[in-house]
C-alpha cells in the first residue's frame, strides 16, 4: 500500500512529494507538526496535555533544535515535511515546501500523532477508509466542541471524517481505542450538526468524500486542532504542517498501541 518510507523522505526533501501522505509509508506513525517560540512553549505543551485526545504529543524538540530526537533522529523539521503553513497573528500567511530561512534558534516543535497511523489497522480489519480509495485528503472539519484553555492557547476541536457502514462502527471504535496517541476512539458519531458542521459535503481542511446508502459519518479528534486554535489565539508566529500533509517518523504503528 503507498509508497515506503525511505521514498518518500527522499521525494520530500527533493521537494518532489505533491500529496497527501495517508495510505503511504505503510507500518509508520504519521504527525502533525506545531512550531512556535520558546516564550509560547510552555503553553502549548500545557495545552496538549490538557487536550490529549485532539493534541497527543509524540516529541518535543530541545529549544532552537529542528531534529525530533525521540520519533526521528535522522530528520530536520525545516525540510522534511512535505508541506508547511505559516500562521502570523492567527492568520494563515503563506504555504511552502521548506522553512530553513524561517528558521529561529528560540524555536521549539511539537510533534502530535495522526489518525492517519490507525488507518492501516482498520483496512486489515475490512474497514475501508474512502478519501483513501479516492485518492483525496481526508476531510476535515471545525466543530463546536470545546477545548480547555491553557495560556495564550484555546479554542475548538478539528474532527476528521470517515463514513463507515453500520456494521462496521463497533470494531472501528475498538481498534482506535487502541491507538489513544493517534487520538483514540471517535469523538462523534452519527448527524454531524450535533457538534456543529453544518455542510458535510464542504470541509473546512481536505476534501469531501462518498458518503454511501447506508453509511454513517464518523468522526475522530484531529490534530489540526492547533491550526484553528491559532485562529482564536493569535500567536504572532506559528508554523505547522499542511492538513494531510504530515511529517513521517521512525517510530512504529504498533509501538503506540495498547
Amino acid at each position: 500500500m503507498g509508497e515506503t518510507l525511505q521514498n518518500i523522505r527522499r521525494q520530500i526533501r527533493e521537494n518532489s512529494w505533491d500529496k497527501p501522505t495517508a495510505g503511504h509509508a505503510e507500518g509508520y506513525v504519521q504527525a502533525n507538526l506545531v512550531i512556535l517560540r520558546n516564550e509560547l512553549a510552555y503553553d502549548f505543551l500545557l495545552f496538549c496535555m490538557r487536550n490529549e485526545q485532539a493534541c497527543p504529543l509524540l516529541d518535543v524538540t530541545d529549544a532552537g533544535s529542528p531534529v525530533p530526537k525521540l520519533s526521528a533522529p535522522e530528520c530536520d523539521l525545516r525540510t522534511d515535511v512535505p508541506k508547511y503553513r505559516v500562521y502570523r497573528n492567527g492568520v494563515l500567511e503563506e504555504e511552502r515546501k521548506d522553512i530553513k530561512d524561517l528558521w529561529e534558534e528560540d524555536f521549539t516543535a511539537f510533534l502530535l500523532g495522526c489518525s492517519f497511523t490507525f488507518e492501516t489497522a482498520l483496512m486489515n480489519h475490512g474497514i475501508p477508509c474512502r478519501h483513501i480509495e479516492e485518492e483525496v485528503n481526508v476531510p476535515m472539519y471545525k466543530t463546536n466542541i470545546p477545548l480547555n484553555p491553557a495560556g495564550a492557547f484555546s479554542g475548538t476541536m478539528v474532527v476528521s471524517m470517515r463514513p463507515l457502514a453500520a456494521k462496521d462502527i463497533g470494531k472501528a471504535v475498538q481498534i482506535t481505542a487502541r491507538s489513544p496517541k493517534s487520538h483514540g476512539a471517535p469523538v462523534h458519531i452519527g448527524n454531524p450538526a450535533e457538534i456543529g458542521i453544518t455542510e458535510i459535503d464542504s470541509p473546512d481542511y481536505g476534501d469531501a468524500v462518498s458518503i454511501r446508502d447506508g453509511e454513517v459519518p464518523v468522526f475522530w479528534a484531529c490534530g489540526v486542532t492547533p491550526q484553528n486554535a491559532a485562529a482564536a489565539s493569535k500567536p504572532e508566529l506559528m508554523i505547522s504542517h499542511s492538513p494531510g500533509h504530515m511529517f513521517l517518523t521512525d517510530l512504529k504503528n504498533t509501538d503506540l498501541m495498547i
